[in-house]
């Protein structure tokens, strides 16, 4: 038997985690420079992104980390106000390890003016940090917390380079495939068609007959215009082509997918989980493609996933791979892993090692990203002649200096 002094030891541990709530929220932003300048058909060119992050401190000392970015200097701003002036104040005081009661919050509390779009960029960074507590109180990697289905995951080079020559293309896919890459994508939507089928082609005779081809056109073209690629890519054995038109054509990736011939990838630019539902039912995707930093997090991602493997489907990722290495690690339909040009290996204690065209998520409790500040401070937005200075928020005082 239990004597009443162990009964009431445990009683008052019980109440203490249930006592648990978020004493504070950080949000910060960054204009991180790109290594080298990219390109794209939708984009153009790229030299640098903005990464917002987001730290959430709870009244007992644990510490959650979360973020979200966009291209460019775009958009920046409105998504670190809407996270300090909407979504933080909304948040303290409560219990961090509810984390579909905070996600339904949050989308209500942003739903007359978002629906998508910056208000679930804005959802995910928080969304993220709120996960990274709850491995941290669990003692658990995220990739476990959240299903525990194997730890390897399968990657790609996700390359951003539709205005590469055609030798330094093939420089570019003999270096990745140097450094353990067992997969490539490429960019397509250059002005002439001919030009797209020299740069896949190149591509494919590099990689051999037998390594999965990816290609990408970032919405660039129109239904008929992507059918027409899609022939034309054919003898070449694509993987998948990824974003062949806007993403609120969902009858157009539909036709695309029966016309062209090739499976099709889409969802970056999806935002909630009720498009991807939309897109899959009509059969207009093969590869549902969330993006965590912009479908609501890990919450918002892990639903996509599993609305996937309802219709039968793999799913894969964009962008920031440090943190998709979890997710997909934790499903059992995880397809290829995109490694994102709009990397964070400077700015982190453990970046991911690729191995025969593999990375592994880390045992660390949470997601295990550990920042490294110091390395980023020179780009904060704030400092060296940045005009808004990103301040703590602690209770119910918002503090935002223009």
């Amino acid at each position: 038997m239990t004597n009443s002094a162990e009964a009431q030891g445990n009683g008052n541990d019980t109440a203490k985690l249930r006592a648990m709530r978020i004493e504070s929220i950080e949000a910060r932003l960054y204009y991180v420079p790109l290594t080298s300048v990219l390109t794209d058909a939708r984009h153009g060119t790229m030299r640098e992104f903005s990464l917002v992050t987001v730290s959430i401190m709870t009244d007992g000392g644990v510490e959650g980390l979360g973020y979200s970015y966009t291209v460019g200097k775009t958009g920046g701003t409105a998504l670190l106000a809407l996270i300090r002036d909407n979504l933080a104040p909304a948040l303290i005081g409560v219990d961090p390890r509810c984390t579909e009661a905070l996600w339904e919050k949050m989308w209500w509390h942003l739903h007359y003016v978002g629906r998508g779009g910056l208000a679930s960029f804005a959802i995910s960074a928080i969304d993220i940090a709120l996960w990274d507590i709850k491995g941290k109180l669990a003692q658990e990697p995220l990739w476990r917390l959240l299903g525990g289905h194997d730890s390897s995951v399968r990657v790609y080079a996700g390359g951003i380079d539709l205005d590469l020559p055609i030798d330094r293309l093939r420089q570019q896919t003999e270096g990745n495939l140097k450094r353990g890459f067992r997969a490539i994508k490429i960019k397509v939507g250059r002005d002439r068609l001919q030009d797209d089928v020299e740069r896949v082609a190149t591509a494919r005779a590099c990689l051999g007959p037998d390594l999965p081809l990816m290609v990408d056109a970032n919405m660039r073209w129109t239904v008929a215009q992507a059918i027409r690629a899609a022939c034309a890519f054919r003898e070449y054995d694509i993987y998948w082509l990824e974003e062949p038109t806007i993403p609120d054509d969902v009858e157009g990736h539909r036709k695309i997918e029966v016309e062209g011939g090739i499976p099709v990838a889409t969802g970056e630019n999806l935002h909630t989980i009720y498009e991807f539902q939309k897109m899959i039912s009509a059969g207009g995707v093969s590869f549902p493609e969330p993006d965590m930093s912009n479908i609501g997090g890990v919450t918002g991602w892990i639903k996509v996933a599993h609305l996937a493997e309802a219709y039968n489907l793999p799913v894969t990722s964009h962008g920031i791979h440090d943190l998709h290495v979890h997710l997909l690690a934790a499903v059992p339909n995880a397809s290829l892993m995109e490694i994102h040009g709009f990397g964070l290996d400077p700015y982190i204690a453990h970046p991911l090692e690729i191995s025969n065209g593999q990375v592994r998520a880390s045992e660390r409790p949470g997601h295990g990203i550990e920042m490294q500040w110091d390395a980023l401070e020179a780009y904060r937005v704030g400092a060296k002649g940045h005009a808004l200075q990103s301040k703590a928020l602690r209770g119910d005082v918002v503090d935002l200096k223009v």
